[in-house]
């Protein structure tokens, strides 16, 4: 298999910062995902080595692994063991290997080395096991109302069809793990696993802190003063607000249980505030003749 530069796979340069790193992978995942591009089999194929750049090299371990020793970075602990082994030889990286054939004086003896380094065979005592494939991440947005639903969703990994439940009450940014969904592994191990980190959508109407919802709803300056009701939308119907006479135009209230559902427990849920924010009514002269009266009456 030919070598694949994780850098140029992500358009960034080795000295780019975790941040450049996510958002180049963001923007090439939703460019590349497989379930905007069903039917181009180069896109799957170029979805797959941009999830494999991001699980490198935004794992910082990783990626000095990766930018010590290239292609062969998944095998630097092995690397290291069996140099201890030739006495402590420094070959600079896999590019040094030459140097290290001349000076250990014996051509065979370093081929040895390196096929039982990564092609198997038992030598002083190391032994290649099956290994685990590697792990993927990957990102599903969500709407507000769609996070606060236990729901069932069917995502496309490099053309496998992954259904799975995301339970109420996800939060934006948070990861989960589904175990032995990523990367096929070499040498008969087991599959890797697939980290799916949730983005939820900027909501018109809502916004949330935690299981909380706030809102800003717009009140007539008569209810304010005399009271009345306000219908108040929530997240999945709307419920009637009593509004006590004299309530400040800026004042916040609070709904109780209509908020966001807790995380895998929906019968738990946050609480909704109320803004209100006043809206002014245009006058006619008689209006306005009952407004001076009444600021008359009132000094």
């Amino acid at each position: 298999m030919a070598f694949i530069d994780y850098y140029k796979v992500l358009g960034v340069d080795k000295s780019a910062t975790q941040q450049d790193i996510r958002k180049a992978y963001r923007k090439l995942a939703k460019k590349y995902h497989p379930d905007v591009n069903s039917t181009d089999a180069d896109a799957k194929e170029r979805f797959q080595q941009i999830n494999e750049a991001n699980e490198v090299l935004s794992d910082p371990e990783k990626r000095k692994k990766y930018d010590e020793y290239g292609e062969n970075w998944r095998h630097a602990e092995e690397f290291e063991a069996q140099r201890q082994q030739y006495g402590g030889y420094d070959f600079g990286g896999f590019g040094g290997f030459g140097d290290f054939s001349r000076s250990a004086g014996n051509s065979s003896q370093f081929s040895d080395f390196f096929e039982n380094l990564f092609g198997g065979r038992g030598f002083g005592g190391f032994s290649s096991a099956p290994r685990q494939g590697q792990d993927l991440q990957t990102e599903l947005s969500l709407t507000l109302s769609e996070a606060s639903q236990t729901h069932k969703r069917v995502i496309n990994i490099n053309g496998n069809s992954i259904r799975l439940t995301i339970p109420a009450g996800i939060a934006d940014g948070q990861k989960i793990r589904l175990k032995g969904q990523g990367g096929n592994a070499p040498q008969g191990g087991t599959r890797g696993d697939l980290y799916i980190t949730f983005r939820i959508e900027p909501d018109q109407r809502f916004t949330r802190t935690g299981d909380d919802l706030h809102t800003t709803l717009p009140i007539d300056l008569y209810t304010l003063l005399l009271g009345g009701e306000l219908t108040v939308p929530t997240l999945d119907s709307s419920v009637r607000m009593h509004i006590k006479p004299g309530t400040q135009p800026d004042a916040k209230l609070r709904l109780k249980g209509k908020g966001f559902p807790h995380y895998k427990d929906e019968e738990k849920r946050g609480d909704l505030f109320v803004s209100l924010k006043l809206t002014l009514p245009t006058l006619n002269e008689q209006q306005k003749e009952l407004l001076r009266k009444m600021k008359e009456a009132s000094c």
